[in-house]
């Protein structure tokens, strides 16, 4: 009996080690594939919902900002990862507002001291940041979008649809031709 215990367990071991080998590759392959990708569906993007202030800004609606390419970012002042693409998200701004591009940052905090529209002001400022920023204490918004990630960066092309997600730092170059294609396709 003792014996058969040695060998089930040795199978019971040999089974997990294909199962995590199995799960390991298809890691693996998920993480080979490129951050940024086409939003499979193209669903309509929410609205901004549940926005305590507006900073830079009147009150946007999607609606309002239809016939125009949209980059909503999810950020927070106080997430080391969001303050390091402020400056490319700025540059974006600068760069393309004058053709049709609107950045709506969406401000939703992690902790309780970056619920306060003082310190949010303070940011946009330290940061310059001049596009419109709604302040989404509640994660109202963040909720409406299914986003989990600061930083999160979505385009909407000018019928409103999600076309490009993406999470995290990084392909700045990328979604800059996301943003001149759509551009292009009004000029």
């Amino acid at each position: 009996m003792h014996e058969r215990s040695k060998t089930a367990a040795a199978f019971a071991v040999s089974l997990c080690a294909l199962a995590f080998g199995a799960i390991g590759s298809a890691a693996q392959e998920q993480a080979a594939r490129r951050p940024l990708e086409l939003a499979d569906a193209q669903r309509t993007a929410p609205n901004f919902v549940g926005i305590d202030n507006w900073f830079n800004s009147a009150p946007l609606t999607v609606a309002d900002l239809r016939g125009k390419v949209v980059l909503v970012q999810f950020w927070t002042y106080g997430c080391y990862n969001c303050v390091n693409t402020l400056s490319h998200v700025t540059r974006l701004y600068d760069t393309y507002k004058d053709r049709g591009l609107v950045v709506v940052g969406v401000h939703t905090p992690e902790f309780p001291f970056e619920k306060s529209a003082g310190n949010v002001q303070a940011a946009l400022k330290r940061h310059g940041i001049r596009y419109p920023v709604a302040q989404d204490n509640e994660y109202a918004t963040w909720n409406a979008y299914r986003n989990q990630y600061w930083p999160a960066q979505y385009i909407l092309d000018q019928s409103g649809k999600i076309v490009f997600e993406h999470a995290g730092e990084g392909e700045y170059d990328t979604m800059e031709r996301v943003v001149r294609k759509l551009l292009d396709r009004t000029s």
